[in-house]
């Protein structure tokens, strides 16, 4: 099926192109959202038009939303999550969970759909993009930290504490004989 975009729509175009797309996308969700309509014709002598209009509003979008933008640039969310001794989370942090904290943060509604990264199930520091736009995509930073500790133990320290790690392994080998002797002994 031939659609002709009324609207920019994410990952298939911006308005006034002409795209073919699934009977079942284009018949169920494009043309009864309004962001599509069927290639006739009668449509393809309006493709200037929707262009030109499309171009202005896109224009207009990305001058108010630019504000929005630097605010987001500027962000650094942290959270706190459990995890295990190799530092992977008991769960994970959603693009939902990443929208609210975001939304509170700047005070302008960020959707779940708009935040564009995959569920985090490590401790560490990421990089996120939220599309306000199809030209504007801030990027923000993320750190996940265990329960307990601070932020900087991540963020700062991650190798030196990869270095000690295996120090502190060998030390509880040495340590495991001696508390066993005690525990045999009463």
């Amino acid at each position: 099926m031939k659609v002709l975009l009324i609207k920019d729509v994410y990952k298939l175009g911006r308005a006034g192109d002409i795209k073919k797309v699934a009977d079942g996308y284009g018949r169920n969700f494009l043309i009864p959202q309004g962001l599509a309509v069927l290639a006739t014709e009668g449509a393809m002598k309006q493709v200037q038009k929707i262009k030109a209009q499309a171009e202005i509003r896109r224009a207009t979008l990305n001058e108010e939303l630019k504000g929005v933008a630097e605010l987001i640039k500027e962000v650094t969310l942290v959270f706190a999550a459990k995890a295990g001794e190799t530092g992977k989370l008991y769960g994970s942090i959603t693009t939902q969970d990443i929208a609210a904290a975001l939304t509170e943060k700047i005070r302008y509604e960020i959707k779940r759909q708009q935040v564009d990264t995959q569920p985090i199930r490590t401790l560490g520091e990421f990089t996120a993009h939220v599309r306000l736009t199809m030209d504007l995509v801030p990027e923000f930073k993320i750190i996940v930290h265990r329960e307990g500790e601070s932020p900087e133990s991540v963020t700062g320290q991650a190798e030196p504490e990869k270095a000690e790690r295996p120090r502190k392994g060998s030390e509880a080998k040495a340590e495991e004989p001696a508390a066993e002797t005690p525990a045999e002994a009463a």
